[in-house]
């Protein structure tokens, strides 16, 4: 199935505006990405995720390992100060390669979204049953180590396939993170139950900004407040959701930090500004869509 047949065109001024607790007139997504990658991961016939130099490649393998280390523990701190909910996009394995981050993940108001089991192990050109397979897996390990289900997704390294929606509402996921086509939560068509498009963002997304680009963390910041900003004037008549998209081992990097910090308080200190997890979100998303009608009733 195509991707443009997964949902109709809509143009975002036709709809009713959200309402948001509070009367808030901007959501604030912190999507924290916890992965692992592995020193020597499997071929893959499509993608290498260490392309640059001979496996092992040390350098990439040890500045992601960095996150896990590192950047994670002065993540959870600045949440713990300012007292903010956040969704943990998990590949799964670091659950079990790490029981200190699953126990310390699981002391926190966060949601988890499922991010595969390894960051160097795709999605991408696996059969039906493997993808079905890769998914419990993920779910399985989630609630056995955190005691907590995995209400949303997101492809390992943004990888997915012609299938990955229905699967994942079969598997019980409310919200898919991988389609970045609005600002709004949107409904997309599945073989069964229903499934919430959440706005995932790669322009507030560290990893291609602070990594591939080389952009500065005030550079980072600064496009953050800048989104905000807009979206907060037109949050007034229209409340929208800002996804900062934040990965331990670039932003969490002690020249970065206060970065960080600063822009996360400007948003929070702001009147009318909901800290929400992405559950929160596609639930508010899900009833302005359906209501109390079927998905089958919608279409």
């Amino acid at each position: 199935m195509e991707a443009p047949t997964r949902y109709d065109y809509s143009a975002i001024i036709d709809r009713p505006p959200l309402v948001f607790p509070g009367a808030a007139k901007v959501a604030l997504w912190l999507i924290v990405n916890v992965e692992h990658y592995e020193y020597l991961p499997r071929p893959h016939p499509q993608r290498d995720p260490w392309p640059a130099r001979p496996h092992p490649d040390v350098v990439n393998y040890a500045r992601r390992d960095y996150g896990n280390r590192v950047g994670l523990w002065r993540m959870l701190d600045l949440l713990d100060r300012y007292e903010l909910k956040a969704t943990i996009s998990i590949n799964a394995a670091v659950l079990d390669h790490y029981p200190h981050i699953a126990e310390a993940l699981a002391a926190r108001p966060v949601d988890f979204m499922g991010h595969g089991v390894y960051n160097t192990r795709y999605v991408a050109g696996l059969d039906v049953d493997a993808e079905r397979e890769l998914i419990d897996d993920v779910q399985q390990t989630v609630l056995r180590r955190t005691g907590r289900p995995v209400t949303g997704w997101l492809g390992p390294s943004l990888t997915t396939t012609p299938a990955t929606p229905d699967l994942i509402a079969e598997a019980g996921v409310s919200y898919l993170a991988d389609f970045l086509h609005d600002d709004e939560p949107c409904p997309l068509r599945v073989r069964t139950g229903r499934l919430v498009s959440m706005p995932y963002s790669l322009a507030l997304n560290d990893s291609p900004l602070i990594g591939r680009m080389q952009h500065s963390a005030a550079t980072f910041a600064r496009v953050v407040t800048d989104q905000f900003d807009v979206l907060y004037d037109e949050g007034r008549h229209r409340p929208k959701v800002l996804a900062v998209c934040l990965h331990p081992y670039a932003v969490n990097a002690p020249s970065r930090q206060e970065a960080l910090e600063r822009t996360l308080r400007y948003v929070v200190e702001q009147p009318d500004v909901w800290v929400a997890t992405g559950t929160e979100i596609a639930t508010i998303g899900a009833d302005a869509w359906w209501g109390g009608t079927s998905t089958e009733e919608q279409r």
